[in-house]
């Protein structure tokens, strides 16, 4: 692939530009995706689905850690890319460095907060009855690498800022295959259980962030930062939180839908039923990379035109994304509507050793899982307008707007659905809110962006 600069961000074809960034994103994304996929396989067949259900109840609160590192990179990405748009480098300097100082000081003290609560987190999250004590062994390790987590988060939004996508995605692919690695010899061979799947996953965070730091001391990164970009500087503290408080604010959501469906799960179908949701959930991260690729492959293009005033590449950039993220979401919908059963089978082994209660819980989730599955993803072919909707406003450093459109699928919409629709249908009412939402939430989007341009592009 090859290497694009800030300044073809400006100049090249939008489809040929966007397939540069998109396409490493997505391979990226798609590993990232199949480390936790295969990293859920190995630790349902190897340890058993009470362990899967487990994870399920640690990863809001260790990603939602770790999101504060993506929020500050994205919040300040979007600044850097205008910047460098504009062609104001010194800007673009500052506000990197603050990023980094930031993401340090916030991720140390949610980390600690996180420890010294750990034993009421983790049953706040659904990690109830079985679920308890593996959850716990494997949040306390990763936890304490969720810093490392949050740092290459942080950078790797800057690389792509830069236009340095195939670096981007080398930095998402190095921990994806030192976790899986380890978790093959501290799982499999050592038989460490849950904290050799948690050592596997804070080896690969560590790994991610030499990545990223090699980056940036070398050649490669046009971002060489003195000492006193460092220093905090308020004004740029600010746009970056309120542009970075979209995705933050996402993340949020997403650890809240997290906390009450793994509560209203275990309430409808006990551990069993936590673990139908802990695939369903794999499934959403890995499934839908190629679309998130897109997603991400069109930030920076967007917002390097937009500070470069040149809005017609602008809004051709908005449309040719749509069009590439509704291709890929459609082929993604057609590959799960057929093979639910053989995707859920894939997770879960019935071993000799097994208990009656794990066998029971394995023939539970193989029975609810592809149906519940086909109901989630009903309305996959319609994501990409409300995803490059939302991106977009985040592009151009309109932060309420994109905070708005982020918040209204889980937000507005999932989170009131799920607290009503499984006291009249069960089980049903927990899947069907998926579908529902994201057509009401694609709705609102498509009418906001083709009024936004319309109104700030069509000139």
């Amino acid at each position: 692939m090859a290497k694009v600069t800030a300044d073809q961000l400006g100049t090249e074809p939008i489809g040929q530009l966007l397939v540069k960034q998109a396409v490493p994103a997505s391979i990226g994304i798609l590993v990232m995706s199949l480390n936790v996929l295969v990293d859920s396989i190995f630790v349902g067949n190897w340890i058993g689905s009470i362990a899967i259900a487990a994870i399920n109840v640690v990863l809001p609160v260790s990603f939602f850690i770790g999101a504060l590192g993506m929020a500050i990179g994205i919040g300040g990405s979007s600044i850097i890319s205008r910047a460098l748009g504009s062609e104001d480098k010194e800007k673009a300097l500052r506000t990197f460095g603050n990023q980094i100082t930031l993401t340090l000081l916030v991720t140390t003290v949610m980390v600690s907060l996180g420890l010294y609560f750990v034993d009421g987190l983790i049953p706040t999250f659904g990690g109830k009855g079985a679920i308890f004590e593996p959850a716990k062994i494997y949040y306390i390790i990763v936890v304490c690498g969720v810093p490392f987590l949050a740092l290459c988060m942080m950078g790797n939004t800057v690389i792509r800022a830069e236009g340095k996508p195939k670096f981007a995605m080398i930095a998402m692919i190095i921990p994806s295959i030192g976790n899986l690695v380890m978790d093959y010899f501290f799982i499999y061979v050592f038989d460490w259980g849950m904290a050799g799947a948690a050592w596997a996953t804070t080896i690969g965070y560590v790994l991610c962030f030499a990545y990223v730091l090699y980056f940036f001391i070398s050649k490669n990164s046009e971002l060489k930062v003195a000492w006193h970009h460092f220093r905090l500087q308020s004004h740029i503290i600010k746009e970056i939180g309120s542009l970075g408080f979209v995705t933050l604010s996402r993340q949020a959501v997403v650890s809240v839908i997290y906390l009450l469906m793994n509560n209203i799960l275990f309430d409808l179908g006990g551990e069993a039923m936590v673990a139908v949701y802990a695939i369903i959930g794999r499934m959403l991260m890995f499934a839908l990379f190629p679309v998130f690729g897109v997603t991400q492959g069109f930030l920076p293009i967007a917002g390097y035109n937009y500070g470069a005033g040149k809005f017609a590449r602008v809004k051709e950039s908005i449309f040719t994304a749509i069009k590439y993220a509704a291709l890929v979401a459609t082929l993604v919908f057609v590959g799960l509507m057929v093979f639910p059963a053989e995707i859920a089978s894939l997770f879960l082994s019935n071993k000799p050793e097994m208990s009656d209660f794990e066998l029971a819980t394995n023939a539970f989730v193989l029975e609810h899982a592809p149906w519940a599955m086909r109901l989630v993803f009903a309305a996959t072919p319609i994501i990409a307008l409300q995803l490059i909707g939302a991106a977009y406003f985040q592009a151009i450093g309109k932060a309420i707007p994109a905070l708005l459109l982020t918040l209204t699928r889980q937000g507005f919409f999932f989170i009131p659905l799920i607290l009503i629709l499984p006291n009249y249908m069960g089980e049903l009412g927990v899947w069907i809110a998926f579908p529902i939402s994201d057509i009401l939430a694609t709705l609102v989007t498509g009418f906001y962006l083709l009024r936004e341009v319309k109104r700030d592009l069509d000139r």
